[in-house]
């Protein structure tokens, strides 16, 4: 459960952001209901607040998962991470991985210097630091996430593809989406029209293969992800939107 936790975080936080966040708006909070196979196995947040850090305007986005009900009875999940991200480069400045999966801990704090393509990387258990090597435009895990809400419309067409570097723990990653095709997905809510989005993820360890994870976003300028299923080595997770308040644009459900 541990993996399969840790791996639904990486999904959501590791999609999305670009250098305008005008559609995003400061108080948006979605909220997401995660099964493994027939368990309710835990709730996930993501909430934004436009701020300041350092003098300069920024969104402070956080993100939240836990376990609940039997899956947290004998496997205690709780996650949280933290993003300053520059409002008017969509770069972020600050970000905070602070998260307890049954015995497994870490509380890591990335402070990143965009100018000359560093990382100063803080290990707040063992109480040391140390400056690692970037690259331009780098993501943390919850930037990436309005990377494609931020995206233009003309960016997301169906065939398109989109590559990003990611900063997960105390190392980056590559990713690469793709935008397969459009899909109507119903929700508690109704039923809402989606952009349905592969992301490349390593297979072998966790996926059952490099293309084992599927995204859903509504299909409209706010881009918000509606659902998501990953094919894990054992079983599969499903992730769905739950309730949402605060954003931008209305988003289109239809009974």
């Amino acid at each position: 459960m541990k993996k399969i936790l840790s791996v639904f975080s990486l999904l959501f936080f590791v999609l999305g952001f670009s250098q305008k966040l005008d559609n995003i708006q400061s108080g948006e909070v979605l909220n997401y209901r995660i099964h493994y196979g027939l368990l309710n196995a835990g709730t996930a947040t993501l909430s934004t607040l436009k701020t300041t850090y350092k003098g300069q305007p920024h969104f402070h986005v956080k993100g939240y998962g836990r376990t609940n009900g039997a899956v947290r009875a004998f496997f205690k999940v709780e996650d949280r991470y933290e993003s300053y991200i520059n409002y008017n480069t969509g770069l972020p400045s600050f970000y905070v991985r602070n998260v307890q999966e049954g015995g497994y801990t870490q509380h890591l704090e990335a402070l990143f210097n965009h100018n000359n393509y560093t990382v100063l990387l803080t290990d707040k258990e063992k109480n040391t630091s140390r400056s690692l090597k970037s690259v331009k435009g780098v993501q943390d895990m919850l930037s990436a996430f309005y990377y494609l809400r931020s995206l233009d419309s003309t960016d997301l067409r169906v065939g398109s593809v989109k590559k990003l570097n990611v900063w997960i723990d105390d190392e980056m990653f590559p990713f690469q989406i793709k935008v397969v095709g459009t899909e109507n997905i119903k929700t508690k809510f109704g039923t809402i029209n989606t952009l349905k989005i592969v992301p490349q993820v390593m297979s072998g360890r966790v996926f059952k293969d490099k293309e084992g994870v599927t995204l859903w976003v509504s299909n409209d300028r706010n881009y918000v992800p509606i659902a998501i299923k990953a094919e894990l080595v054992v079983g599969s997770l499903k992730a769905s939107i739950d309730s949402f308040r605060n954003v931008k644009y209305p988003l289109n459900f239809t009974k």
